[in-house]
C-alpha cells in the first residue's frame, strides 16, 4: 500500500472539529493509556473542556501534559466486505498537543463561557461561584492530521501550529 500524501492545510480539519460535539482525549499519566470521551469546544488552535476539580484525567495531565485528542464521524453505511476491501466513508482528525489546567479563575471563566456558548449561545456568563466549582482544561495543539474518505478515495491533511 502506498504511503499517504498529506496536504498542508488546517481549514478542513478545523471545520470537522467545529462541527463534531464528541471527542476522545488520550492520556498517559501513570504508564497506562487512558482515553476519555468528552464534549469540547474548539477555537483558534485550542480545545477546551470542563471536568470535576479532581479525578483521573487531572491526575494524568499533571503527570504528563502531552495529550492526543481525536474526533471522527461515519458518513453512510459500512459497505459489504465480500470480495472487496472494507470501506466506509468517514472523516477524522487527530490532534497532538499539551493540556493545561486553568487554575486562574478569570481564565477558567473565559474557557467555561466559551465552552457553554458553543452548545447554548444565548446563555449569560457563568456565575463566579459556579466557576470555582468546576475545572477547565485548555489543550494547545502542536500538530493535527486528518483524513476524509469518500467512495474509496482518501484525502489526508496535516497542519503544524
Amino acid at each position: 500500500m502506498d504511503e499517504p500524501v498529506f496536504i498542508d492545510s488546517r481549514e478542513e480539519m478545523e471545520q470537522i472539529l467545529q462541527e463534531e460535539v464528541l471527542g476522545y482525549l488520550g492520556l498517559a499519566g501513570d504508564g497506562q493509556p487512558y482515553v476519555v470521551p468528552l464534549n469540547y469546544a474548539y477555537a483558534a488552535g485550542k480545545i477546551l473542556f470542563h471536568c470535576a476539580l479532581t479525578g483521573r484525567k487531572l491526575d494524568a495531565i499533571r503527570c504528563n501534559p502531552r495529550v492526543c485528542f481525536t474526533v471522527g464521524r461515519q458518513i453512510g453505511e459500512v459497505r459489504d466486505h465480500t470480495g472487496a476491501p472494507c470501506h466506509v466513508d468517514s472523516d477524522s482528525v487527530i490532534c497532538y498537543g499539551r493540556a493545561r489546567l486553568l487554575d486562574d479563575l478569570t481564565e477558567r471563566a473565559a474557557a467555561l463561557n466559551a465552552f457553554n456558548r458553543r452548545y447554548r449561545p444565548e446563555v449569560p456568563d457563568i456565575p463566579r461561584e459556579r466557576v470555582a466549582q468546576c475545572m477547565a482544561v485548555e489543550i494547545t495543539i502542536a500538530e493535527m492530521t486528518g483524513r476524509r474518505e469518500r467512495d474509496r478515495r482518501r484525502t489526508y491533511w496535516r497542519a503544524a501550529f
